[in-house]
């Protein structure tokens, strides 16, 4: 499957009452957590829609593929993550697509609604000279991962820690792949992440961003007063 534009690759766990997110259940009740996750993928759904390349929906169990093609764009087709931790699961999903001619991916998460068209285009620029390209993550993670060359061993990588894009990057750097970097970003896991998710969508005026935001305006609010933060600031790229 040639194409000029990567495939955008959505992982993707079904929100359902007490899976995903629960870090956020110590501070709202779990309903209103299933409201964020389900608005979470609203958003990424809402890009995957404008992505002039195909687009992938990864389900994470095969049971919800069904689930998976109904709420897909038209542009996007459906496949199950196989068994395993995350870098199992993302080896895997990158060999299956090799193997049907993408020749270019960009992973993505549901949970970084910050994320916008053009940082993707970017990242698909920077993959036409790159091997590997990383979107960080403020707390050490990545946001975004793509690349044209298939992933180095992630099996025993340090998933969801604080090292885990340190570890991704000299894995690759092992490997002799050409790696860059984006400006960094940041995803949803803790309570802060959904305070500076609320200040940086005060000027989005994606449609599915505006109804995050009416959304967290509505539920930071009960949270008691000395928990808010300042703004976070990207770092700058490496």
């Amino acid at each position: 499957m040639p194409t000029d534009i990567a495939t955008l690759v959505i992982f993707c766990k079904r929100p359902r009452l007490g899976q995903g997110k629960q870090r956020l259940t110590r501070h709202l009740a779990a309903d209103d957590v299933l409201k964020i996750a389900n608005a979470l993928l609203d958003c990424t759904l809402e890009d995957a829609a404008n992505w002039p390349g195909p687009v992938v929906l990864a389900v994470s169990e095969p049971e919800d593929r069904r689930w998976g093609e109904t709420i897909m764009p038209i542009n996007a087709t459906c496949i199950a993550q196989p068994t395993g931790n995350l870098g199992d699961r993302l080896q895997g999903v990158d060999r299956q697509l090799r193997q049907q001619g993408h020749q270019r991916t960009i992973t993505i998460g549901t949970d970084a609604p910050a994320l916008n068209l053009n940082t993707l285009f970017d990242i698909d620029q920077q993959l036409t000279h790159k091997d590997i390209v990383l979107m960080p993550a403020d707390d050490g993670g990545v946001v975004a991962m793509a690349n044209r060359h298939p992933w180095p061993p992630l099996t025993h990588l340090p998933w969801s820690t604080a090292t885990l894009g340190d570890s991704l990057a000299q894995a690759c750097i092992r490997e002799g792949l050409h790696l860059s970097h984006t400006r960094s970003g940041f995803d949803v896991d803790e309570l802060h992440d959904l305070q500076h998710l609320q200040y940086a969508l005060q000027a989005d005026t994606r449609p599915a961003r505006c109804q995050l935001l009416t959304l967290l305006n509505h539920l930071l609010p009960v949270i008691p007063a000395g928990s808010r933060i300042t703004p976070r600031h990207n770092m700058p790229p490496k």
